[in-house]
């Protein structure tokens, strides 16, 4: 007993998050932590979909705009950060609210999972980034998916960094990292928390995907691209391989055209909802609510009020 409150709002990119969070926060003295690896990035507003300063509406928000692009974030860093304010949240009388579609980040806070971030045999990671350089990300990717599948199939091919992790894991323990996972997952969580997913209808969220990426070209994406590209950030940079930048620095980069461009954006975006929802239908405990059972936002966030109630969360 006596643990203290947390709230989780997670769910596919382009759901309707960030509306419906800053609602709740203002309805129960409600303080926000971003859980996404990109918004985290200061100037990189427009293919984050950040939330801007008059959307906030007076609520805190945290974990947003605090990095300089060439600064590293993973789940180490997020899971430190996030406890250092959820604790000044606590002690302001308020609730945490933990907002984002990055479930690994949201997982490793809501179990106090252990990641294993220890000091390892630097000389094999530079072997395996040689290898990636060499070879290609997918060949990496193949090796990982010879000694842990389960690990493989649940990070993406081009996101060397934790297929370097995982197989550094395997190296250094000979234990797979999804094992280990798995085994960190069945700890009870520490805090008294509500984990909801917003959903809709998935038809809906490609469609509101679409408009999205419509509308961030329409807003100037490929000069905030073009902007922060000419500011000296790398495009192999872990900010630019971010869904929006990658694609569009191609494009500025004259790797491809610009429709090409945008068709990869929308289908790259259309794939990572997709691998997001699968994601959250794992999750123990997490509470689905869908936006198609509701007349609105107000009646969406009275109908998650009275399960906190529930949960004696407020």
């Amino acid at each position: 007993m006596n643990k203290k409150p947390l709230v989780i709002i997670g769910g596919a990119t382009g759901v309707g998050k960030t509306a419906l969070s800053v609602k709740l926060a203002q309805m129960i003295g409600g303080e926000i932590i971003s859980a996404d690896s990109m918004q985290v990035y200061k100037g990189f507003d427009i293919g984050t979909a950040k939330i801007r300063p008059e959307e906030t509406q007076g609520v805190p928000h945290f974990l947003i705009d605090e990095l300089e692009p060439d600064d590293e974030f993973n789940v180490y860093e997020f899971k430190h950060r996030a406890l250092k304010y959820a604790e000044e949240i606590w002690e302001r009388g308020h609730i945490p609210i933990i907002v984002g579609g990055t479930g690994f980040y949201i997982q490793a806070l809501l179990y106090d999972i252990d990641f294993t971030d220890e000091e390892t045999d630097k000389s094999y990671r530079h072997e395996l980034e040689q290898l990636a350089e060499e070879k290609g990300a997918e060949y990496l990717h193949d090796m990982l998916n010879e000694v842990d599948p389960e690990s493989a199939s649940a990070i993406h091919r081009n996101n060397v960094k934790r297929v370097i992790r995982a197989l550094e894991y395997y190296h250094e323990t000979g234990a797979q990292m999804s094992s280990h996972n798995t085994e960190q997952r069945q700890k009870e969580s520490p805090y008294n928390y509500a984990y909801l997913i917003l959903n809709r209808k998935r038809d809906v969220i490609y469609k509101r995907i679409e408009d999205r990426v419509e509308l961030m070209m329409d807003e100037g994406l490929a000069d905030e691209v073009k902007g922060l590209l000419d500011s000296g950030i790398s495009p192999d940079s872990l900010a630019m391989q971010g869904l929006g930048y990658k694609e569009i620095a191609d494009y500025i980069l004259g790797k491809c055209s610009l429709d090409e461009a945008v068709y990869k954006l929308k289908l790259n975006t259309r794939h990572f909802a997709k691998r997001q929802i699968t994601w959250f239908k794992r999750e123990k405990d997490a509470i689905w609510v869908n936006y198609e059972d509701f007349a609105g936002i107000e009646e969406m966030t009275k109908h998650i009020i009275n399960i906190l109630k529930e949960k004696d969360i407020v």
